[in-house]
């Protein structure tokens, strides 16, 4: 069958997957090779080096996890799961069967083909995949790199909560009013508010954490209840003393936590139960474990209600974002397996409003992915792959979702796509699947009809078309049908987070993130951003690849604007060198940015320089995620140390608890988990949270000492205007003297850093000449010292420096001396700040 539109969707899961299509315009689950709805995100390379994925997977990491306690090792390992969480990062699962490393992208790939094998009708080749809205943009890139390895042409990303919303719209009765996403995975949750108005989403905020999921409640069953038993009944000092076998038991444990966790979704108790010899391994007393554990749900109360909490908290704080209370709600929709559980339901109706509970959690993700997917043409590489061009070829142009009750269809003949027979008169019938309505016989051309469709309200809307001659025989064609969902339509997707650039600000000098217009967190995409009148520090030699300018690419929360970069989550870096650019561009040229996220969210960035009027454009690809464990040690050392600062000058704030509370928990999650790349990922992501509210703290104590320096620098000016300056300089200088004044009186730190940084200016420009006299008499003084690139022409440019000095130069005159001088030294050796980042 030729299809005109996707219609595949796949939510692929941190823990389970599935796949839906749109048969007879209906979204359809396709049922899994042992006939569920899903599969586990497990795969197992068994010992005859075959791949296996989903139940029968899962069962050997069930096997594996337990047998690793009878030697405490971990080597060895040929099951994997979870990896949806190290998307993105270089994280390797090694497997001892195969001999061979595998990355997350390489395993999500085994998933997504054995999801498009459950196909049998059909060869597969495009699809929308669903990804988390908290996802940045190297999980995105990662997962459309997978969906490449798993042989798909065509792969469209859309956000989880999104997805459900399409799904949950399509058959709700309500159509207007605020909804609320509360969707919480295998791994990782994220929430989101739309607005419905006549059946229309529009998604207004998202919120969400990557690392905060299924997994996490399972790790709480175990810490606050599996190991507390196990304690009780056995000796386990020696292993809870050793982070390798104490992660081995918890791992192992983790298994029971999961059926005892689904058990409890649907029941007052369970039992965790185990026969004698299931466990491998033994205390350290020889004896071997066994379980046997009797769990009320106050006993999930209270091992999962902080981690469910963390994922209400979020919610609130964006109900609050957007002025809304849980009484504004008209629906809070459940998504993900862990949302069964009736704790976290009573939470949510205790704290924000009762769920509606009318959808699956499990499956409305792939349900709304494949409704998505209706909507999305195939691209036109794919549907020339597949024409049966003697066949006669039409095109169908309609909108693709409606809240009208009818919709008016175009159709006409492509005779360029056709290589049979067309009659001279060809006549289409539209009849919608029901049989209730046809169009009856419209004579079509290749110059095209308009047909307009009666639509069933709340329906996808599924039409079939039949061409005939006119003489009443049928006519081979493609594509012979198509559908419109009618009742509710997605407006668009939004951007997750403000999307920018790292910058030097001109007042401050300061290295910061800034947003770029029209690419701020919300907006809907597919989006253009701007920023133009960037400057260059530096100038760029052509052909030189030593010579270049940077332009660092990240993504920032909410209230990221003006944070530093190394806050926010770094995409990548733009790299534009002399070897790319046609020739000399001058020091303290103009740059302008644009950006383009299309409506997948795939990133092209073009760099355009007025001076040389030319163009550089590049594609955002797929980077890899890495952090070193000795410098995100570092970075939570000195958050330590800021702590301590804020406390010394007196700030002892409720949030500088709160913050020095949130670095010892995640310096103690840092030290029992350091090798574990998904660990360091959380730990980071929850780190820079925390800084970004000790740089605000930092800000209450940051007037005293900017009023110091302000009166220092201005000073220093006064002087300088004294010993150098004129009458047109000594005006200015009287002019930030009443600024100065009306500063100190107002204690406004902005106006104030931005009076520092014209004074700092003007101080410059006074003392230019001397400072760039000082570097040349000083570097030849200290020749021998430098690791010049070329000592000969750097000695000639000395003479030449020296020369000038002696004839009262001017800045004009030496500052060129000085910028060659600088390129001939190696980095570490030129004066402190990067100079290839722009200055906005």
């Amino acid at each position: 069958m030729t299809r005109t539109k996707i219609d595949y969707g796949i939510d692929l899961g941190t823990t389970n997957s599935a796949i839906s299509r749109i048969e007879n315009g209906e979204a359809t689950i396709k049922k899994t090779d042992t006939l569920k709805d899903t599969i586990p995100s497990c795969v197992y390379i068994n010992k005859k080096k075959a791949i296996q994925v989903g139940d029968s997977a899962y069962n050997a990491l069930g096997r594996e996890k337990l047998f690793a306690m009878q030697s405490w090792s971990r080597e060895g390992d040929n099951s994997f799961i979870e990896f949806k969480r190290t998307m993105g990062t270089d994280k390797k699962y090694i497997t001892s069967n195969l001999g061979k490393e595998f990355n997350s992208e390489e395993l999500s790939a085994e998933v997504l083909k054995t999801l498009k094998s459950f196909i049998k009708d059909e060869n597969v080749n495009a699809v929308v995949i669903t990804v988390p809205a908290a996802f940045g943009n190297n999980q995105k890139e990662a997962t459309r790199e997978a969906a490449k390895l798993a042989g798909f042409n065509h792969i469209e990303l859309l956000q989880e909560p999104v997805a459900a919303a399409m799904a949950y719209g399509l058959d709700s009765k309500k159509k207007d009013g605020f909804w609320l996403v509360f969707d919480f995975g295998g791994g990782t949750f994220d929430a989101a508010i739309l607005k419905v108005e006549d059946g229309i989403m529009n998604v207004v905020d998202t919120e969400g954490d990557n690392y905060l999921g299924g997994k996490n409640l399972d790790l709480a069953i175990v810490d606050e209840i599996i190991l507390p038993y196990i304690k009780e009944n056995y000796e386990i000092n020696s292993i809870l003393a050793d982070d390798n076998k104490k992660q081995i038991l918890r791992d192992a444990m983790k298994l029971f936590a999961e059926t005892a966790k689904i058990e409890m979704s649907f029941k007052d108790e369970a039992n965790i139960l185990s026969d004698l010899g299931v466990i491998k391994g033994e205390d350290d007393n020889g004896e071997e474990f066994e379980l046997d554990i009797t769990v009320t749900q106050s006993d999930m109360e209270r091992a999962l209600g902080p981690i469910f909490q963390k994922a209400i908290d979020i919610c609130k704080k964006l109900l609050e974002r957007k002025n809304l209370k849980g009484s504004s709600l008209d629906s809070l929709i459940l998504v993900g397996g862990p949302t069964f559980s009736p704790v976290v339901r009573k939470m949510l109706e205790q704290q924000i409003c009762k769920p509606d509970t009318s959808v699956d959690p499990m499956t409305v993700v792939s349900k709304g992915a494949a409704l998505y997917a209706s909507t999305v043409e195939i691209s036109d590489q794919i549907k020339e792959q597949t024409r049966d061009k003697s066949k006669i070829q039409i095109e169908i142009g309609h909108e693709a979702s409606t809240v009208e009750l009818e919709e008016f269809v175009t159709l006409k003949i492509l005779t360029d796509k056709t290589e049979g027979t067309i009659p001279e008169k060809v006549l289409a019938e539209i009849t919608r699947s029901d049989k209730a309505w046809s169009s009856g016989k419209v004579e079509i051309n290749e110059i095209g009809e308009v047909i307009e469709t009666q639509l069933i309200e709340g329906k996808t809307n599924s039409f079939e078309i039949i061409l005939f001659d006119d003489k009443g025989n049928v006519l081979e064609s493609e594509p012979k049908e198509f559908t419109v969902i009618q009742g509710s339509k997605i407006g668009s997707a939004t951007l997750a987070y403000n999307f920018g650039i790292e910058i030097k600000k001109r007042e401050s000098g300061k290295i910061v993130f800034e947003t770029l217009k029209n690419l701020e967190k919300n907006k809907s995409i597919p989006a253009v951003g701007t920023r133009n009148g960037l400057r260059t520090q530096k100038q760029i030699r052509p052909g030189m690849e030593s010579d270049f300018i940077k332009i660092p690419i990240y993504e920032g929360e909410h209230e990221a604007e003006g944070t530093r970069a190394i806050h926010n989550n770094h995409v990548t870096d733009i790299i534009i060198s002399g070897a790319e650019l046609p020739a000399l561009l001058p020091q303290n040229s103009d740059v302008d940015l644009t950006v383009n996220v299309d409506r997948s969210e795939q990133i092209t960035v073009t760099v355009y320089f007025p001076y040389l009027d030319f163009s550089y454009e590049a594609n955002v690809e797929r980077t890899i995620s890495t952090i070193s464990t000795s410098w995100l040690s570092n970075e939570i050392r000195k958050a330590k140390g800021s702590i301590e600062e804020l406390k010394d000058e007196g700030v002892s704030t409720d949030k500088v608890q709160k913050a020095e509370t949130e670095i010892a928990d995640l310096e103690k999650k840092f030290e029992n988990n350091k090798n574990d790349v998904d660990s360091k990922q959380e730990v980071l992501t929850n780190l820079r949270k925390t800084l970004k509210t000790i740089d605000e703290l930092s800000e209450t104590t940051e007037w005293p000492k900017l009023e110091e320096e302000l009166k220092d620098e201005f000073y220093r000016l006064e002087k300088a205007n004294k010993d150098f300056g004129n009458e047109d300089s000594t005006q200015v200088v009287n002019q930030l003297k009443n600024q100065l004044e009306e500063v100190l009186k107002t204690q406004d730190i902005k106006i104030g850093k931005h009076l520092f940084s014209e004074i700092s200016s003007l101080f410059v420009q006074l003392t230019l000449v001397y400072q760039l006299i000082n570097f040349i008499r000083q570097h030849n003084q200290n020749f021998g010292s430098y690791h010049w690139k070329d000592s000969n022409r750097a000695r000639q440019l000395l003479n030449e420096g020296l020369q000038q000095i002696g004839e009262n130069p001017t800045t004009k005159d030496l500052h060129p001396i000085v910028i060659d001088l600088i390129n001939l030294l190696p980095n570490d050796e030129k004066p402190s700040g990067d100079d290839s980042v722009l200055v906005g």
